[in-house]
């Protein structure tokens, strides 16, 4: 029996113990005396939010069918946890062996969110591992970082030693196997990272050189060792079918955020939302098999006991054979208690129609988010979606039996005006009064709108790369206007309204288009205590703006300067097929409020048919016509 790295004591001292205990249904344990390589994987948050996310369930899987391999998992001990563990100097260990994760040959830490960030900082310190990599000998492990942040690794570079840029199914094995190579061959740490920088996908920070125009701009970003590419080519599964996938995920002890079985569907969206970096980041689209997906359902369901399966997708409606799908689950589980969620949908005659069959319509709610009040900034922001689709869907979902509408809109976004900005409670009031045009007599009673709005954050590879942000005083004054005009309108007593804090967003702008640079302020703040802070009860912003005063961080030069066409951005190193041509095209197409047609409907030469994979027609040539 494994000896915990906590005692009975501690265990008693803080809150959910079980987020520590490991042992968890489908845990995989192995002798470590007979294995090669082991792998922690880590979720920079508190277990409820790392048990939910489906990219590590996927690799744990995936790097545990390796006979040679063993992947545990590690994640941010709470804050009560985290003070005894620093108190009494405990390092941070795995939770299937109990071992210290600095006796483990590499760290990989999944980057889904920038707010996280001082969290990757959190493992490292905890786990007893340099912060620096450039201070790393062999007696640390290979830290390693991943997911969607990763395409601009730049604010962490100095943190790890290498970053995988793209979808993990597909180099991670050749990395692992130079791994093996190296140490047999009783090479340097500096001579593993050469043998990982040739592989694709993989980039190795201290292989580069940055240097900066006198107005703070980068200038260049060459390699500094001919094993390293001047290009990092983002990695794609180009068949998602025959792609790994857990058949027996983890299951938790206690509640996690997403307490359910993950179905994904399929990747990538065709939409070409311009605020949005997952659609091109994830481009090109591809489908899992209606056969595969109707097998994994099934050995999931069985080898869990979830009683929910969730389909997961940037847009579930987009996927060509969600009618089939859906009504298998309907008919093999649904008289088993199993119940059917279905996010990201777009609200039509069938997505309601299915909705019905697997929702209790008097407590659950329907989700539209628009972006945009107006249709004039839907149009920029190319959501290719009218008043009257919109309209069309609520009045549908009333006359169907809900009541309870939530609408998601985007403040700050590029052109808005105080027109946009009012426009959401306009349409807010619209949806309310398409409720009250419904015979009393046929009523749920009341309506309830929750109008939510976030504040707009430029992402890296996105056509709005080059936009400017708000400040926090802009966005608050933004939201003022929304609820003052909210509170104008007849129906104001059915709608509820929330907003994004402000400050927050403001650090996610500089964390997520910032440069080697800011990497100084993050440390700073992280040794003035800054940690989960995208927990509203743990982020104090004065500790950030201390942070930046005393390493000499310009707020304004990573958020509210307008960037050049030209300008040189720290993640333009990496090829995620999309091209700055494509995305640049579209920035202008938003200015002069054109929108695009979705992929299905016309190629526009994004770049991503290079993959030669999912919907693209230049699949076959790889060709790219922007």
């Amino acid at each position: 029996m494994k000896k915990l790295a906590l005692s009975d004591e501690i265990l008693l001292k803080i809150d959910k113990p079980a987020r520590y205990l490991g042992n968890e249904i489908n845990a995989v344990m192995k002798d470590k005396n007979k294995i090669d390589i082991r792998f922690a994987m880590c979720f920079p948050d508190v277990y409820e939010i790392g048990m939910s996310h489906l990219g590590i369930q996927i690799l744990y899987d995936m790097f545990n069918q390796r006979e040679d391999v063993w992947c545990e998992r590690v994640y941010s001990p709470w804050t009560d946890l985290d003070k005894i563990m620093r108190e009494q100097h405990i390092p941070l260990f795995a939770l299937e062996s109990q071992d210290p994760i600095r006796e483990f040959d590499f760290l990989g830490i999944t980057l889904q969110y920038e707010m996280a960030y001082t969290n990757v900082l959190q493992i490292l310190d905890l786990s007893q591992i340099p912060l620096y990599a450039k201070e790393r000998t062999w007696d640390d492990p290979i830290v390693i970082g991943g997911g969607p942040c990763a395409t601009n690794p730049e604010p962490l570079a100095d943190f790890f030693d290498l970053f995988y840029i793209g979808e993990g199914e597909t180099s991670y094995f050749a990395l692992l196997d130079a791994y093996k190579a190296s140490r047999a061959a009783g090479e340097s740490r500096v001579q593993f990272l050469e043998r990982a920088a040739e592989i694709p996908g993989i980039y190795v920070p201290a292989f580069y050189d940055v240097t900066y125009h006198e107005d703070g701009t980068l200038a260049s970003m060459e390699p500094n060792n001919p094993h390293a590419p001047a290009k990092v080519q983002k990695q794609v599964v180009t068949d998602l079918t025959h792609s790994f996938y857990p058949k027996k995920p983890l299951v938790p002890f206690i509640k996690v955020t997403q307490d359910r079985v993950v179905l994904e569907i399929q990747r990538g969206c065709i939409r070409g939302c311009r605020f949005c970096q997952a659609g091109m980041l994830y481009r090109p689209i591809r489908e899992r098999s209606l056969e595969m997906l109707e097998e994994a359902a099934t050995e999931m369901l069985k080898n869990t006991g979830h009683e929910e399966i969730s389909l997961s997708s940037l847009s579930s409606s987009d996927f060509s054979r969600l009618p089939e799908l859906v009504n298998f689950l309907i008919d093999t589980f649904g008289n088993k208690g199993v119940n059917i969620s279905l996010p990201s949908l777009r609200i039509d005659a069938f997505s309601l129609d299915v909705m019905s069959k697997v929702q209790d319509i008097r407590k659950s709610s329907l989700t539209f988010a628009p972006e945009a009040g107006s249709q004039r900034l839907r149009d920029v922001i190319n959501k290719g979606l009218t008043e009257e689709i919109i309209l069309e869907g609520a009045g549908q979902a009333f006359e169907g039996g809900w009541q309870k509408v939530k609408l998601y809109f985007m403040l700050g976004q590029p052109t808005e005006t105080i027109e946009d900005e009012k426009a959401i409670a306009w349409l807010a009031e619209k949806i309310a009064k398409r409720y009250y045009e419904i015979p009393k007599d046929k009523r749920n009673g009341k309506c309830q709108i929750t109008v939510s709005t976030s504040f707009f954050v430029p992402k890296p590879f996105t056509p709005f790369q080059w936009a400017r942000m708000c400040t926090k005083e802009e966005f608050l004054d933004k939201a003022y206007i929304v609820n003052s005009e909210i509170k104008a309108q007849l129906n104001k007593k059915s709608i509820k309204y929330n907003w994004h804090e402000a400050d927050v967003t403001v650090l996610e702008g500089i964390l997520a288009r910032g440069d080697r640079r800011v990497g100084a302020s993050l440390l700073a703040a992280y040794r003035n205590g800054c940690l989960f802070d995208s927990w509203s009860e743990c982020f104090d912003n004065d500790r950030w703006l201390q942070a930046f005063k005393e390493t000499g961080l310009d707020v304004p030069f990573y958020t509210t300067r307008h960037r050049d066409e030209n300008e040189l951005f720290p993640w333009d190193f990496i090829d995620i097929g999309v091209t700055k041509k494509f995305l640049l095209r579209e920035w202008k197409r938003a200015h002069e409020e054109t929108v695009t047609p979705n992929c299905r409907q016309q190629c526009q030469g994004c770049g991503a048919g290079s993959y030669r994979a999912g919907c693209c027609p230049t699949a076959l040539t790889g060709g790219e016509n922007a």
